[in-house]
């Protein structure tokens, strides 16, 4: 039986643990084969109670949120200014597009500031109830889905107390939600209430590439600055810098605190670093210094530039970023670059 029958036949209103397929190739099939179903994959880390593992998971949906506007607010396209105007802007337009839909429309406006602004409150104003529905019916809009399944990576390591904290907030977000929970990773050594279904994937799957984010950019540079949106607008310009991402998070290790990385190109495995004046001084020089280290670790190539820098000959920049890029590229189809995923 193919994969994508298997991911098929698996139930959408329990929690069911996956072994065999590689999570991405899961993901990638469910997304490109299943009709009307977008696979997330998320990596919320260890959590001692399952309040806080689901609190863990839907920040880290809201990340997928936020970046996958317009694609659930096609309105916000046209809105670049995150100033009061805009954000009232952005408001109304969730609100209108809530109307006569499942959106909880004070949610959906919310949602929208937020990724418009790149600013979230320290205290959410919604309840779990709320928010849990709210992104996964947003999240596979912004996929042009139907639905979502949440493919959630349990870490390793985890004791009894870890494990039962996992299950028991797979199944509040599996009921709360109303989507599907395919727990993927390390294997559960103590939770036996969970289903444990083998898939393989056959001679004959080749799952089409998944059309789940733009393919151009993902996410934006930040409201406030203007050297990102200068970037981003020669950028624009160049066919080599399809696939860039804007301020996304990156975590080495699920223990580790995430970092937010300026420019990314996930396929050429390349971070863009741009930095302004408080980068010069000496704890935040040192700290960036560490950050690159690590990132070099993760498989990652570093490129810093100072906002002077892009102000000053933009042009330069982009030419050396779109070298960097493009013999990065090279080297990964030809295998001569070995980096640790």
């Amino acid at each position: 039986m193919s994969l994508v029958h298997q991911l098929a036949a698996l139930p959408a209103d329990r929690v069911v643990q996956l072994r065999g397929a590689p999570t991405d190739t899961i993901a990638a099939t469910a997304t490109g084969e299943l009709d009307g179903l977008a696979a997330v994959v998320l990596h919320p880390g260890a959590a001692r109670t399952p309040g806080a593992f689901v609190h863990a998971v839907l920040d880290e949906l809201e990340r997928v949120a936020v970046a996958l506007l317009p694609g659930w607010l096609p309105e916000a396209a046209d809105i670049h200014r995150a100033d009061p105007f805009g954000l009232a802007a952005v408001r109304a337009a969730a609100v209108s597009r809530a109307r006569g839909s499942a959106h909880y429309a004070p949610f959906l406006a919310h949602l929208a500031a937020v990724a418009l602004s790149g600013r979230r409150p320290p205290v959410d104003p919604f309840s779990l109830e709320i928010r849990c529905p709210g992104l996964t019916r947003v999240v596979a809009e912004g996929f042009g889905r139907d639905r979502a399944s949440l493919l959630i990576e349990v870490p390793a390591g985890l004791d009894a107390g870890g494990e039962q904290a996992v299950v028991a907030g797979a199944e509040w977000l599996c009921h709360h939600g109303r989507t599907g929970v395919w727990l993927v990773g390390t294997p559960l050594r103590h939770e036996d209430r969970v289903v444990c279904v083998r898939v393989t994937r056959g001679a004959n799957d080749h799952p089409r590439p998944v059309p789940a984010v733009p393919p151009e950019v993902v996410g934006r540079p930040h409201p406030g600055s203007a050297v990102e949106a200068a970037l981003e607008a020669a950028l624009a310009a160049q066919s080599w810098a399809a696939g860039r991402v804007w301020n996304q998070y990156h975590q080495s290790h699920p223990l580790s605190p995430p970092v937010c990385l300026d420019l990314l190109w996930p396929d050429a495995r390349c971070v863009v670093e741009i930095d302004g004046p408080e980068h010069c001084r000496p704890a935040r020089f040192e700290a960036d210094r560490q950050r690159d280290v690590q990132l070099q670790l993760d498989g990652y190539a570093v490129l810093r530039f100072t906002n002077a820098r892009i102000n000053h000959d933009v042009g330069a920049v982009v030419h050396q970023i779109g070298t960097l890029i493009r013999a990065r590229r090279r080297d990964l189809a030809e295998g001569t670059i070995h980096a640790r995923r």
